[in-house]
């Protein structure tokens, strides 16, 4: 057996290839709780065993993970390394295809890091119907409660629970981008502990959870190739996208906080940059984008403490509307009548970094670009073009579109002094030929390499990850962005409910929050200026409202709450987070605990206790992981860490205190 440990967890797997234990350190001395005894009847023992990665001639019933039109694969171990974690190679003799499997924790954390690299080394073309990273396997004698996020533009991050006896369950995306349906984590309770499935791949995916008879939930994690298999010809190698793992003894959150810390893994030494406050015009202007309207919102933004100024849509040339522009990046001389580098360096000037949004892989049927390049797009020869949003989505998967984004990026970064990019993505993709070996992959690793190549070249520009809201939120963009956009809904209830599910997975120093005057969408009631700050304190603070139009008190107000949020950002950004109930309970507020900091921000979902007419009592959050015998302080209030624990922080919602941020030093 090999086994591999974590910051307080372990894994260990047999020379099977079969899962023995996972879990706190020290769970392997013992029997394994994933072997099984008893005959195994109508099928084969494959389909019972806890297999890490299985092909199908070896699990043929209950879930394969790997599929090879025309063969019914099966393995040959021909290795295993035990160091930088754990690598094993294993063999399929009739095809000649060669498996490297990888397990790996990342470093100090309890995230299990697993992917395949597959070699064609037979003499024949190979066609891979099935290509998933990795199979987690959780013991759940009595069932499993599967924990997922759904939802729909304007609507993401929903939670949402189902109860899994046998059978099975799925979620994924077919959208050639991770998508709004689901987001590709999975969170697994047995009653004893949980488990978090996760992956990190921006195309088609899926989870897919089997529950077997005999008290096993098998989770498969990869991407989702039907319909567009991967050919592999002799000599070729694929490597799947990375599969992540992690249990926790504290439940759904102590999953959530794992999540978080693997996502501080993945940012590195860029964890460390302050998370500016942020103006964004699109909900003031649209496309009306002019340098006298774009610098008059600067003004006020610099003087309410704004940090950074982003030009949203509507900037370039022959972008009056969404049926024109895209793909003709260059800066509309009638918009800005002194130059883009003149009205760039006036909004600096008002001591504001400069921002601009982009959405590179569009095009639309109106612009130079597809009149020169009407190939570049994704398409189906002799089929109707269709257009979402009225644009086309170039094939980054080819070298030419490849060099094209990467340049014309460069180009903008290069010219004029701009620190932060907003990256947008309005659309998935539809018709496409299917003559390329691996389409949904081509196009993906080439949106890496244009990422990395920023992030190498551009060091210190600030990249916001968004499509259409929260399209293309999972561990691989995360790992390549500082911060990405959750939803395009902002209004204060529909974003309350957003931003806990985001939470729930996604840690806070990536969530992109505004403030807005916008009207909810599926929850109309409104909410104060106040309720709205704190809201958007929960992660990476921005402003979208037309600011202009603010009164000189809301202004003001603003500018005290900006001052708030900037000491308390660093707790807010780097610290442990805990949910505390939710947007339909009574209690919703979410703690952050830094070193000797803890920052609250609590907000009244639902309505009041009424007013003193009757009797009631204070609403009470209990924080979680303080130090019982130690005090806090908050302004002249004073609690014992156990106070807090077991009764709770007070708060009392009325007619105009409706949300609340709370300080509290440990004394």
């Amino acid at each position: 057996m090999w086994t591999i440990t974590g910051d307080s967890t372990e894994y260990t797997v047999n020379d099977r290839i079969e899962l023995v234990a996972w879990g706190p350190h020290g769970v392997t001395d013992g029997p394994s709780a994933y072997a099984f005894h008893g005959k195994v009847q109508y099928m084969l023992p494959g389909d019972v065993a806890a297999l890490e990665y299985a092909p199908d001639g070896l699990r043929p019933f209950t879930g394969a993970d790997l599929s090879v039109a025309g063969h019914a694969l099966t393995w040959r171990l021909d290795g295993v390394e035990d160091g930088d974690g754990l690598t094993a190679t294993l063999v399929d003799d009739v095809t000649g295809l060669r498996a490297t499997l990888r397990w790996r924790f990342a470093p100090g954390t309890d995230v299990l890091e697993r992917w395949a690299t597959l070699h064609n080394g037979g003499p024949e073309p190979l066609t891979l119907t099935r290509l998933d990273s990795a199979g987690f396997t959780v013991p759940t004698p009595a069932g499993a409660t599967l924990h997922y996020l759904w939802g729909q533009w304007a609507q993401e991050f929903t939670p949402a629970t189902t109860i899994l006896t046998r059978g099975r369950f799925q979620i994924g995306s077919e959208l050639g981008v991770t998508g709004h349906l689901f987001s590709p984590t999975l969170t697994i309770e047995n009653g004893d502990a949980a488990y978090g499935v996760g992956l990190a791949w921006t195309g088609s995916w899926h989870l897919t959870a089997d529950a077997d008879n005999a008290g096993l939930t098998r989770i498969r994690a990869g991407r989702s190739v039907t319909g567009e298999p991967v050919r592999l010809g002799p000599g070729e190698t694929v490597t799947t996208p990375v599969a992540v793992g992690v249990y926790s003894a504290d439940g759904v959150d102590g999953v959530a906080r794992q999540w978080h810390a693997y996502e501080r893994h993945l940012a590195g030494e860029r964890l460390g940059r302050t998370r500016n406050v942020i103006y964004n015009s699109w909900e003031a202007t649209t496309f009306d984008v002019t340098a006298d309207g774009q610098l008059a919102l600067a003004d006020v933004a610099a003087s309410l403490g704004v940090e950074t100024f982003v030009v949203d849509d509507g900037w370039f040339v022959g972008r009056h509307d969404d049926t024109g522009g895209l793909g003709d990046w260059t800066p509309d001389p009638a918009k800005f009548p002194d130059g883009f580098g003149a009205f760039v360096d006036a909004v600096r000037a008002k001591g504001l970094e400069f921002g601009l949004w982009v959405e590179p892989e569009m095009v639309n049927p109106k612009s130079a670009l597809y009149a020169a390049h009407p190939e570049w797009i994704y398409q189906a020869q002799g089929r109707p073009r269709s257009t979402i949003r009225n644009q086309y989505l170039l094939n980054l998967g080819r070298e030419d579109v490849f060099a094209f984004v990467r340049d014309t990026l460069d180009g903008l970064l290069t010219t004029y002094p701009i620190g932060y990019v907003k990256w947008d993505f309005n659309r998935p993709r539809t018709e496409a030929d299917r003559d390329t070996a691996d389409l949904d992959g081509a196009h993906v690793r080439n949106l890496y390499r244009v990422l990395d190549h920023l992030r190498t070249a551009h060091p210190d520009v600030t990249i916001e990850g968004c499509a259409a809201g929260g399209a293309r939120v999972d561990y691989a963009t995360a790992a390549r962005t500082d911060v990405l956009w959750p939803s395009d809904n902002t209004a204060p209830l529909d974003r309350l409910r957003i931003q806990h599910g985001f939470l729930s997975a996604h840690a806070p120093h990536l969530m992109s929050s505004w403030v807005t005057d916008a009207p909810g969408l599926f929850d109309v009631q409104k909410r104060s200026l106040a309720f709205r700050f704190v809201l958007a304190s929960a992660g990476v603070l921005g402003i979208g409202a037309d600011i202009t139009r603010w009164s000189p008190s809301e202004r003001a107000e603003a500018a005290e709450w900006i001052a708030r949020y900037k000491a308390v950002r660093e707790v807010i950004t780097r610290g442990e987070v805990h949910r505390i109930g939710g947007p339909d309970q009574a209690r919703c507020a979410v703690q952050y605990t830094h070193g000797s900091r803890v920052v609250v921000l609590a907000w009244n979902a639902g309505g009041l206790d009424g007013q003193d007419t009757v009797p009631a009592r204070d609403i009470r959050l209990p924080l979680r992981g303080l130090e019982p015998t130690a005090r806090y302080r908050s302004g002249t209030d004073t609690y014992s860490g156990s106070h807090l624990m077991a009764v709770g922080l007070p708060v009392r919602w009325t007619v105009s205190h409706d949300a609340d941020l709370v300080e509290l030093e440990r004394q």
